[in-house]
């Protein structure tokens, strides 16, 4: 999942510091699980912003809406009726529905209420930690599942590099060493000669080296 942290409301206070009517806009998707903007943190940034507002002596009408997702236009459909009565959304989704909602609805201003962080998964309750980077050219059979995209500090396709010590990264000994992780799921597996076979050289042209990625499924388009 992609996962968000809430920006700081000094922030998003000075993003909308202009606006007489704001609609709080939430995604039930991803930032709902990482609890950085579903329902219930569209209720507490409302609050929130009330109560600045209310002791700026500012009369702010704040609206609160929550979507089944923010990066499908079907779903943004459901604001054509309720959109027009806002001056701005800030939206709690993540950069993909922030820039979808802003392409949905060019002459409304959309503001970004969270920073998008990386897709990652939870390791227990509020700690989410980063397992891809979305390169294009997934290695994760020949890794043992352990991607070093995302995992190694220096993104190594042929490790260790010699610099961790005890497993740890020598970045930080808080993080282990991703080639670490991968020698020790391929013993696991019976697959460590695996190890011993050089990786190619990669293309990062599936990366965002490549520039904006598109999908397309000719067999799903109508």
């Amino acid at each position: 999942m992609i996962v968000a942290e809430r920006k700081p409301i000094e922030e998003i206070i000075e993003q909308v510091k202009d606006v007489r009517s704001l609609l709080v806009l939430g995604c039930n998707e991803c930032v709902t699980v990482c609890e950085a903007g579903g329902k219930k943190e569209v209720g507490v940034l409302a609050s929130a912003l009330r109560m600045v507002f209310l002791q700026q002596a500012r009369e702010v009408n704040v609206g609160e809406r929550t979507l089944e997702r923010q990066c499908d236009t079907e779903y943004l459909e459901e604001l054509r009726d309720a959109i027009d009565q806002y001056d701005a959304v800030v939206s709690l989704a993540c950069g993909v529905g922030i820039q979808f909602t802003a392409e949905k609805y060019p002459s409304k201003p959309v503001y970004p209420g969270v920073n998008t962080s990386f897709m990652g998964a939870t390791q227990e309750r509020g700690v989410w930690v980063e397992r891809c980077q979305g390169c294009g050219g997934c290695i994760l059979a020949r890794t043992g599942a352990v991607c070093p995209v995302a995992r190694c500090a220096k993104r190594l396709f042929n490790g260790p590099c010699g610099g961790s010590t005890d497993g740890k990264c020598e970045i930080s000994k808080d993080v282990d060493c991703a080639w670490q992780l991968i020698i020790n799921r391929l013993k696991a597996l019976n697959r460590l000669q695996d190890y011993e076979t050089l990786a190619p050289i990669k293309d990062w042209s599936t990366d965002r080296a490549g520039g904006p990625r598109k999908v397309v499924r000719e067999d799903l388009r109508s």
